[in-house]
């Protein structure tokens, strides 16, 4: 019975996007069809937005993933960000996460394939807030607009926050948490994607 449960829960949870993007094109289209519906011009325009967004960041992003998958030993990756390596790691995670752009939803491509290269639970944590608060152009963007000084002091501030965060949650999560492997799980999947925990 709990092992039903927990098939529903997951095909729920997998059909839930889906069904939030289906919403959306019912609104779209019974504003232009039945009836005049600011919200559902609204959300459709906003669905196409995102879409068109997606598809000309994510294809690049995932490429370059890629590469850094095959090209990038995963010994070099654990020497200077694994979990033995010293602070000069978290000064790689920061330049990464300040010179990268995009939206924040392209950082976690890159925090999938760090964490199974070997980095740290708390570097990855650190790139993920690097890359929230101190992009280049947000910082840009935000000096322009709210002036150097409050630029400087939200960056002082917040930089030692995320980086005690990063070590706080890697002290929560047990020693050998692993990223689930999608190919693992699925029938005649590809051999020799391992986790962290039991790769060498």
């Amino acid at each position: 019975m709990a092992a039903r449960g927990k098939r529903a829960f997951e095909a729920v949870k997998a059909a839930l996007p889906w069904a939030l993007v289906a919403l959306v094109i019912v609104l779209w289209a019974y504003d232009r069809v039945a009836a005049p519906f600011p919200y559902g011009r609204e959300a459709g325009a906003g669905l196409w937005g995102y879409a068109l967004e997606m598809i000309a960041f994510l294809p690049a992003m995932f490429v370059l993933v890629g590469l850094f998958d095959v090209w990038v030993p995963r010994r070099i990756v654990e020497r200077h960000v694994g979990r033995d390596s010293g602070p000069l790691a978290i000064v790689w995670m920061v330049l990464l996460g300040t010179l990268q752009a995009g939206p924040l939803y392209g950082a976690f491509p890159v925090a999938v394939a760090l964490w199974r290269k070997g980095t740290a639970p708390r570097n990855v944590f650190i790139y993920l807030g690097a890359f929230c608060a101190l992009k280049i152009p947000m910082l840009t963007f935000e000096v322009a607009f709210l002036g150097w000084q409050f630029s400087l002091v939200r960056t002082a501030v917040t930089l030692p926050v995320f980086i005690f965060l990063g070590y706080l949650l890697e002290r929560l999560l047990p020693v050998d948490v692993a990223i689930p492997d999608p190919e693992a799980t699925l029938p005649g999947g590809t051999p020799g994607h391992e986790s962290p925990s039991t790769a060498k």
